[in-house]
């Protein structure tokens, strides 16, 4: 029998937006385990804003399993936190998704990366110059001496972990970064932001440097910080067609104030019709059009209306859990 470490990850009660938890314990396998092997744990509620200190208890439901690369016989266990009844806990948006293999996600992730308070390559006082040699930038002036570093190890770790991480880029503002996550079944890509998310947190804390994921932290004349949803169904990938296309884009019309209501806090900063976004209030669809709520690929009309579409309103604060419901429950209307 070997001893592991298993570090539980989980979403506490914060508001308006949840933040990452974990705490680990040893285990004894005779070999190495499965998520099958890991048993529910527990924790108090009281202390995360999920329960009362006069009855405190949550339990800690395992859901994933990764590899952790940075210590010996090491897993990451993602967690849905329960109520001791067996029921869901009301901040376990995991729970109401559809689960439905057959509905793929891909999640840009966006955010800024701060030391002292400030984006890296910002200086103490003032701005650097303006938004145009950073993204997919290269040289320390465009990139800065540690964001890379950071990035790419935090690739490492992700692909490691077995995280279908798709991508890095620096994005359009200085000390600005973008991974990607895609995933085949309607919880699965949500999982792996959740924990791609931690991962940069943790490994953040060595460089001692922040995670910013608010979604305009630069105010003015500065791109905020989004999450695009691209997403596809069975029926968007094999059937498609112009007709059902219509019908869809109409019912994302319809439902325009429920997206925005779980597509993150403060999106009223950043969907202001500037900077690649449509305003807030409106909806709009267009091909190759970064200023449209949903872009529509060349390739996308090009094969009769049928493959995946790109949501831009989701911002980088985005639960993914609820992100995914609100898309799928919107698909579902359309017949």
């Amino acid at each position: 029998m070997a001893k592991y470490k298993l570090e539980y990850v989980w979403l506490d009660g914060s508001t308006p937006v949840q933040g990452l938890r974990s705490k680990f314990q040893m285990k004894e396998f005779s070999s190495e385990p499965t998520l099958e092997d890991i048993p529910e744990w527990g924790f108090d509620g009281s202390s995360t804003g999920q329960a009362d200190g006069g009855d405190s208890d949550c339990v800690l439901k395992p859901v994933a399993i990764y590899l952790d690369a940075t210590r010996e016989d090491s897993y990451l266990i993602m967690c849905e936190v329960m109520l001791p009844d067996g029921t869901p806990h009301p901040t376990n948006t995991r729970a109401d998704i559809i689960d439905d293999e057959g509905a793929w996600f891909g999640f840009e992730q966006e955010y800024f990366l701060l030391k002292d308070g400030r984006p890296l390559g910002f200086p103490k006082n003032g701005y650097p110059e303006p938004q145009g040699p950073y993204y997919c930038g290269v040289g320390h002036k465009a990139v800065g001496a540690i964001g890379r570093l950071i990035v790419e190890e935090h690739l490492d770790l992700c692909l490691a972990a077995g995280i279908n991480h798709e991508g890095v880029n620096a994005e359009v503002a200085s000390g600005q970064w973008e991974f990607q996550i895609f995933g085949k079944g309607s919880r699965k890509a949500a999982d792996q932001i959740w924990m791609a998310r931690y991962l940069l947190l943790r490994l953040c804390e060595a460089y001692e440097v922040d995670v910013d994921f608010r979604c305009k932290p630069i105010k003015g004349d500065w791109n905020g910080s989004g999450m695009h949803a691209n997403f596809s169904t069975t029926k968007l990938r094999e059937e498609g067609g112009k007709e059902y296309f219509d019908k869809l884009m109409a019912a994302f019309d319809k439902n325009k104030e429920e997206h925005i209501a779980v597509y993150g806090p403060d999106n009223d900063q950043r969907l202001t019709g500037l900077h690649e976004t449509q305003s807030i209030d409106k909806f709009s669809w267009g091909i190759a059009d970064r200023g449209a709520s949903i872009r529509v690929p060349h390739s996308f009309a090009k094969n009769d209306w049928k493959g995946y579409l790109e949501d831009r309103r989701p911002n980088s604060q985005g639960d993914p859990y609820a992100i995914a419901a609100r898309i799928l429950q919107t698909i579902e209307e359309v017949a």
